[in-house]
C-alpha cells in the first residue's frame, strides 16, 4: 500500500503532525510519510522529545519505521497488527510524558489492545499539559468518546530535570461515540495544585488569588493542594469543570517565579465557557475522525493546532469538517468515517 503523504510543515508545523498522522495511521493501518518535519522552525527535523512516543507505538503496531532519529526531516511510518504489552520507558529528559500519552492512549484503544506503561519524565513542563490536566480534562473527554485509562503519578517530574513517573494503563475501546458539546452550564469547579520546594504560604497565596476570581465570577469552588516530591521546584495548577454539555479546563506551571500563577489561570478559565476549552479542541480531533457520525462542539477560539490536526485527520481518513463563526467563539463540526483496523 502507498503512503499517505504528509506535508510537515502545515499548519503549526511542529510535533503535533507528527503525533496524530503515527496514531491515525496505526488505527487505519494506513502507512504515512511525513515530509518537510518542522521545516519553518530554528532548528529543523525530529527532536528527541517526539521520538519516544513513535518508538513505543511502532512496538505495540509491531510497525516499520523509517527516518525515526534526531534531525529527520521525513519519517517513514508503516503499521502491522497491533499487540497488548506491559512496558516500561525513560524519556531521558524532562520531555513531555503527557504529549507521549497523546499519541498512545487514542492509538491503542482505538485498536482495540491493552497497554501497561510505566514512563519516566516530564510531568509538568512547559508547552505541554500538565499530567493532571490529562487525567481530568483529557481523560473525561476520551471516556465520553468510548476511550478509557487509568493514570497515576508516582513522582512529579518538573522542568528541567523531569525525573517523574507515571503510570498508565490504556483499555480496549469496545464503541466509539459521536459527541455534542456545545457551552458551560455548571457553575462548579475543581482547582488541582501540586507543588516542589517553594513555600506553603507562596502557593496558598496563588491558590487563595484564583478563588478570588472564581468567586467573583459566580463559580462554588473545590480546591485541593499537594506538596509532592520532585527532584525540581515547580508548581503546577489545574482549574477544570464538567457537566453534560462541556468539558473544560486550563492549566499553569511556574517558570522561574509564581508571578501571579493563579490569577492567570482562573481567568483563563473563566473565559473558556462554551463546549471545550481551546487545548482540549485539537485533542478530539484525531478520534471524532473515526466515529461514523457527526460530532459538534463550539470553542472560544481556532488554535494553529485544532487546524494542524483537521487536515491530518482528512487526509489520513477521508474524514469532512467545517468550522462556523459565533458571535462569542466557534462550532467545530466533524463527520467521521469508521475506518479503523479495529
Amino acid at each position: 500500500m502507498e503512503p499517505i503523504r504528509i506535508d510537515g510543515g502545515f499548519g503549526e508545523g511542529g510535533g503535533q503532525i507528527i503525533r496524530s498522522a503515527v496514531t491515525l495511521s496505526a488505527v487505519t493501518g494506513k502507512p504515512v510519510e511525513i515530509e518537510n518535519i518542522r521545516k519553518n522552525r530554528k532548528v529543523p527535523g525530529l527532536r528527541p522529545q517526539h521520538l519516544l512516543g513513535v518508538k513505543i507505538l511502532s512496538k505495540i503496531c509491531q510497525a516499520k519505521v523509517e527516518g525515526l532519529q534526531v534531525n529527520s526531516t521525513s519519517l517513514k511510518f508503516s503499521p502491522s497488527h497491533g499487540l497488548d504489552l506491559d512496558l516500561q520507558e525513560d524519556v531521558g529528559t524532562a520531555g513531555s510524558i503527557s504529549l507521549i500519552l497523546q499519541v498512545l492512549i487514542p492509538a491503542v484503544s482505538l485498536m482495540r489492545k491493552s497497554l501497561k506503561l510505566s514512563i519516566i519524565g516530564g510531568t509538568d513542563v512547559p508547552f505541554s499539559p500538565t499530567m493532571d490536566y490529562t487525567k481530568h480534562v483529557f481523560g473525561n473527554a476520551m471516556s465520553r468518546v468510548g476511550i478509557n485509562f487509568d493514570l497515576e503519578v508516582k513522582r512529579r517530574g518538573y522542568y528541567p530535570k523531569g525525573g517523574g513517573l507515571v503510570k498508565v494503563q490504556i483499555h480496549p475501546c469496545t464503541a466509539l461515540h459521536s459527541t455534542s458539546l456545545l457551552h458551560r452550564k455548571t457553575r462548579n469547579a475543581s482547582l488541582l495544585c501540586t507543588y516542589s520546594h517553594i513555600p506553603r504560604q507562596e502557593i496558598e497565596n496563588q491558590v487563595q488569588d484564583a478563588k478570588d476570581v472564581l468567586v467573583a465570577n459566580g463559580f462554588d469552588c473545590e480546591f485541593t493542594i499537594r506538596e509532592e516530591n520532585a527532584q525540581d521546584k515547580g508548581c503546577s495548577i489545574l482549574i477544570f469543570s464538567h457537566d453534560a454539555d462541556s468539558v473544560t479546563g486550563y492549566d499553569g506551571i511556574y517558570q522561574k517565579s509564581l508571578n501571579g500563577l493563579g490569577k492567570f489561570v482562573a481567568e483563563k478559565f473563566v473565559e473558556e465557557n462554551l463546549g471545550v476549552d481551546r487545548f482540549l479542541s485539537d485533542m478530539l480531533v484525531v478520534p471524532l475522525s473515526l466515529v461514523k457520525d457527526t460530532s459538534v462542539y463550539r470553542v472560544r477560539s481556532i488554535t494553529k493546532h485544532l487546524e494542524t490536526n483537521l487536515f491530518v485527520a482528512s487526509k489520513m481518513t477521508g474524514c469532512k469538517y467545517g468550522i462556523g463563526k459565533l458571535d462569542n467563539g466557534f462550532e467545530v463540526r466533524i463527520a467521521g468515517i469508521s475506518d479503523t483496523c479495529m
